[in-house]
């Protein structure tokens, strides 16, 4: 067998390798990204993303011992990706000089400058705001799944409660206490990480 005739049938394998992947893990997969991100189109880019990633594992030769757990911990990371970018245009869509106007979300009061460090400039607040980040995700990533709906898409997709009751079939009230209840929980897990940086 000359070179090219293995290096063709390592190429058919590897493609047959990462289509069954694709085939067995790409349901569960968008059932993780789908619990976590509301935007449908962004759940597809998550995903397409996650299984880029794959993809280039396999041709870079990297051996994935398992695929379902890697697949899992990388489209974690896209979401956690995600959930800074949202963070940060919160963080520069505030008006510096106008100091009464009050955040507009949840998210901006907590990743406010001022709410991060005293000396709220700087590269150690770029750093504070990184980690409130990171972990806010993390955070989010331990709410039971209804608690973490609503607060996923009224914060970070901006969805009405109103349209939310109307697409999950519930009334206003019960995606208030699901909001309320994740709200609680977070701000504990933040007053957590805040305490370390004082």
């Amino acid at each position: 067998m000359t070179n090219a005739m293995a290096a063709a049938r390592g190429t058919s394998e590897e493609n047959a390798r990462i289509v069954a992947a694709v085939a067995a893990q790409g349901p569960r997969l968008r059932t993780f990204v789908r619990r976590q991100v509301a935007d449908l189109s962004e759940v597809e880019d998550i995903v397409q993303d996650t299984f880029l990633e794959l993809v280039s594992a396999y041709r870079l030769m990297k051996p994935i011992e398992h695929v379902a757990a890697w697949l899992m911990r990388v489209a974690r990371n896209r979401i956690i990706d995600r959930f800074r970018r949202q963070s940060r245009r919160a963080s520069m869509s505030e008006a510096p000089s106008n100091q009464d106007t009050a955040p507009t979300s949840i998210l901006d009061e907590w990743l406010a400058p001022d709410a991060l460090t005293p000396d709220a400039a700087g590269p150690e607040a770029n750093y504070v705001r990184e980690v409130l980040a990171e972990e806010l995700a993390a955070a989010v990533d331990e709410l039971p799944a209804e608690q973490r709906h609503v607060f996923v898409a009224h914060e970070l997709d901006g969805l009405s409660f109103k349209d939310l009751a109307a697409e999950m079939g519930v009334t206003v009230n019960t995606l208030l206490g699901r909001k309320h209840a994740a709200v609680r929980h977070l701000r504990r897990r933040l007053q957590d990480i805040r305490s370390e940086f004082d």
